[in-house]
């Protein structure tokens, strides 16, 4: 019998820092400049505990491409491996820098696997199609402003140009994720900057087809995701669905997370605001 007392592995998670060197906006609950500190007191959490790997959930930064400069040197300090996610807001620089915001995160590809043993975690781009991550020439600019404006039309509640979807041949890359995970008995957990469950005025455009396509395999065991920084949560076809809260909305109080992975269960340690959730798997 497996043991379910101990963990697979564990690893670290932060949502929304959205730094930017600017003066804070209270009506907003955004607080710029103060996820620096935060930051830091995250990373120390985190270089006490014995993790796999420290992922950012998306939005980096606020805005503007200096911000980088200020932000990185402090995960520069995490013990661990740590990875970024792209946000809607990591685009908000100079239309010069659209194309290197994933190398300047030393990201691999903007949307990517790995395997840590049997467990595989998929890397999502959910502003592969969006109004705002390409130039206003490039093809998928054009597609995101049809897709908004069909949305629009039928009066969708995520109908808003801070979202963004899947690109077909993404969509059709992580089938083939899913599809190899479950020949190869692996179980998945995927990660992506925007929620697609439950519905949400901030959800992916194309949530639906995810989830649909998500709770199609056996191996599919959760989302973890930012973007909608009050946090939520939701279970379909008893699989969890977890948006953590956004580090920039306060002043000083914080929010990140360690997840621990277990045999039958994923428990999250939440800090500051993050709640603490144990998720039993699907039987």
């Amino acid at each position: 019998m497996p043991d379910s007392s101990s963990p697979i592995l564990r690893f670290g998670v932060i949502a929304d820092p959205q730094y930017a060197d600017i003066e804070p906006n209270p009506d907003l609950k955004r607080y710029y400049a103060e996820s620096l500190p935060k930051l830091a007191e995250a990373v120390s959490a985190f270089n006490a505990a014995e993790l796999d790997f420290v992922v950012t959930l998306g939005d980096v930064i606020d805005r503007d491409w200096r911000s980088f400069d200020d932000v990185l040197p402090i995960y520069g300090t995490l013990r661990h491996k740590h990875l970024f996610l792209l946000g809607n807001h990591d685009f908000a620089v100079a239309p010069r820098y659209l194309g290197e915001v994933a190398a300047r995160l030393a990201m691999p590809a903007r949307y990517h696997d790995f395997a840590i043993g049997t467990w595989r975690f998929v890397i999502l781009d959910g502003n592969d199609v969006s109004v705002f991550s390409a130039p206003a020439g490039d093809p998928r600019t054009a597609l995101a402003a049809e897709r908004l404006r069909a949305l629009q039309a039928e009066g969708a509640i995520n109908a808003h140009p801070w979202n963004g979807s899947l690109g077909d041949e993404q969509l059709q890359w992580l089938s083939g994720v899913m599809e190899k995970a479950e020949a190869d008995g692996e179980a998945v957990l995927v990660l992506g900057h925007y929620p697609v469950f439950p519905p949400n005025k901030h959800n992916m455009w194309d949530s639906q087809r995810i989830v649909d396509l998500l709770t199609g395999f056996s191996c599919f065991r959760g989302y973890f995701c930012g973007h909608n920084h009050d946090g939520n949560f939701g279970e379909a076809d008893g699989r969890p669905f977890v948006t953590f809260k956004g580090m920039v909305d306060t002043a000083d109080e914080n929010t990140f997370a360690i997840v621990e992975v277990f045999e039958d269960r994923i428990e999250i340690e939440g800090f500051g605001r993050e709640e603490g959730r144990v998720l039993p798997f699907k039987v």
